[in-house]
């Protein structure tokens, strides 16, 4: 009466006989996944239950009945048929009952990892892993939903409710990384199962939420992020593999390609250093010199020097398998894969770079 909304509670009416009607109004509803209604439940009360929600009874640590189809329930001997079960219990004694609200929709939701997955990589050992991801998922059983869920983790809240099922949605990944990991999972491999991981995810959910009286349907948008560091050395190893160099090879291509990039650092670096020991521009000489020694070629593109067998230049990006010539003999070309050289047909090994063909 003073502008100030008079309670939380949703409810109307007290008739002389005590009698109360109680609804989820939507009011509470947005973004809920659970309402307790603040206030116990006594005979003669009024529930009135919609086509989207279940009220679920519960006292002394177990679900007493729920009602799961839209209706108003008077809680009084003249509808007995109905809440027979709840008016044994009120029946002789003042007895009182607390009631849940539950949807029964399906609900969206994200989840992410509070602390880091260790998975043990043969190559990079120990690495902390992240997931992130959304669900979707809905209280397949009211009754054990309350008694085991809601009764074991004390979760009475929608925020409670809501942080307990990402946590498990979180062990549910985390078992299946770990279950993929035992037959054979790289770190290196993450990133091209995802989708494998998911449908893990999906075909454990039964067993390990179907307990509580969750279901889930639906695991998208799974991220697992790695550290930086070990990120960019996979990153590192994916372009050797790609352009079919070792490591050597890689960080000699990579000092050329960033003294290209800014030619007055990169000849100030080796001026410096070639009058540091009296040596002058041979330390280029030497670079281009050792690689000549690995067996490089140029770039028909841009010029840079590269190992023999590199398919894409390191600095443009220009493909390096190109036909180099006639086949010898006059025949029918047909050219090396790794290098591009033309050979005859019946050719066995490249002669430019020994590739069995």
């Amino acid at each position: 009466m003073f502008g100030k909304k008079p309670d939380a509670v949703p409810v109307t009416g007290g008739s002389v006989f005590g009698s109360t009607t109680i609804a989820w109004d939507d009011q509470f509803k947005q973004g809920s996944v659970l309402w307790k209604v603040p206030r116990n439940i006594r005979l003669n009360d009024n529930i009135v239950v919609r086509e989207d929600e279940i009220a679920v009874f519960y006292r002394d640590g177990k679900v007493l009945t729920y009602f799961d189809q839209p209706n108003r329930y008077a809680l009084t001997d003249i509808n007995a048929p109905v809440v027979g079960k709840l008016l044994k219990f009120f029946t002789g004694v003042v007895q009182e009952a607390e009631v849940f609200y539950l949807p029964k929709r399906y609900l969206d939701g994200k989840f992410g990892s509070a602390q880091p997955y260790q998975f043990t990589d043969p190559t990079f050992g120990i690495v902390n892993l992240r997931v992130f991801g959304e669900y979707r998922w809905k209280i397949s059983s009211p009754e054990l939903f309350i008694n085991q869920f809601v009764g074991t983790f004390n979760a009475d809240t929608s925020d409670d409710v809501d942080g307990r099922v990402k946590d498990q949605v979180v062990i549910l990944v985390y078992n299946a990384v770990g279950k993929m990991k035992a037959q054979g999972l790289k770190v290196t491999d993450l990133a091209a199962n995802l989708t494998n991981i998911e449908q893990e995810i999906l075909a454990a959910a039964p067993d390990h939420l179907g307990q509580y009286g969750i279901e889930i349907n639906k695991i998208s948008g799974l991220t697992i992020s790695l550290p930086d560091e070990v990120q960019k050395a996979i990153d590192t190893r994916s372009q050797m593999s790609v352009l079919g160099v070792n490591y050597m090879q890689y960080q000699t291509g990579q000092a050329i390609d960033d003294a290209a990039k800014n030619p007055s650092g990169g000849a100030g670096v080796f001026a410096g250093l070639g009058a540091g020991i009296g040596a002058g521009s041979a330390i280029g000489g030497q670079m281009a010199q050792g690689m000549t020694q690995g067996q490089t070629k140029s770039c028909p593109s841009c010029g840079t020097l590269m190992p023999l067998n590199t398919k894409f230049c390191p600095n443009c990006g220009a493909t390096q398998v190109q036909p180099q010539g006639s086949a010898p003999g006059g025949t029918k070309p047909k050219f090396c894969p790794n290098c591009g050289t033309a050979v005859g047909e019946s050719t066995k090994f490249c002669p430019s770079c020994g590739q069995q063909l």
